[in-house]
């Protein structure tokens, strides 16, 4: 899933309706976004083209030769990311050329207790069980959560490790050793770098390897016009 760079010489049509689009779908935070402070905008130049490539070492989830990919800036207790995660789920299902890519934005401000706490357990449980084991951890703590640093962490991740099929001792372990924080915070700084401002926040790389900027948690309808829209293009 490698990206080529942003083609310039885009033909007018294309642009024209890029930015309707892009008006209605792309920068629509309105309540839907989990900011960092209080109601930042959207930033007016687009810098999506700072993504980290995707790589086999990334969490991935639906087609092994995507059309389109949506790469997800997620945050454990944002209670929108929540319902992001729902709709994409759901995406997957009805798009068979979709791949979902999911990386850490911890809004240590907002969500101090667990958000990055949850982050890193993901991470060990993804080390120690595998791709499967990282999405029954990940799609159970969001089933679970009451979001916005409400967790019982302590009572839900054992629960999920176990599900997962991993250790409990060697999962302690592996938090403990501190091995993923800096893969963490590397996740946090290419979503910034990127333009997030808030979780969730996504970018959306084309069928050609355009990349495109999409904000909170937009609804099926709209995620999915997004989605025909990239194909396209």
């Amino acid at each position: 899933m490698e990206r080529t760079q942003n083609n310039y010489a885009v033909p007018v049509a294309i642009i024209v309706a890029g930015a309707l689009i892009a008006g209605a779908l792309f920068f629509a935070l309105g309540g839907t976004q989990n900011a960092v402070g209080t109601n930042q905008p959207t930033p007016e130049v687009d810098t999506t083209d700072q993504i980290r490539p995707v790589s086999a070492e990334d969490h991935i989830k639906g087609s092994e030769n995507p059309k389109v990919t949506i790469v997800e800036y997620s945050d454990f207790e944002c209670p929108f990311c929540q319902r992001f995660h729902e709709t994409m789920n759901q995406v997957l299902t009805d798009e068979e050329d979709v791949a979902w890519v999911f990386r850490h934005f911890p809004l240590d401000q907002l969500h101090p207790r667990n958000a990055r706490k949850a982050a890193v357990a993901s991470e060990c449980v993804n080390e120690l069980g595998g791709k499967d084991a990282f999405w029954i951890f990940t799609d159970g703590y969001f089933e679970a959560t009451p979001a916005n640093d409400q967790t019982d962490f302590d009572t839900l991740v054992p629960q999920l490790v176990a599900k997962a099929g991993v250790e409990q001792e060697a999962f302690d372990t592996c938090v403990a050793s501190g091995t993923y924080d800096t893969h963490v915070q590397d996740d946090i700084d290419n979503a910034v770098v990127t333009g997030g401002l808030g979780t969730p926040w996504s970018v959306v790389i084309t069928a050609s390897g355009k990349t495109l900027p999409l904000s909170g948690a937009q609804s099926l309808s709209t995620v999915k016009q997004l989605i025909e829209f990239a194909r396209e293009n």
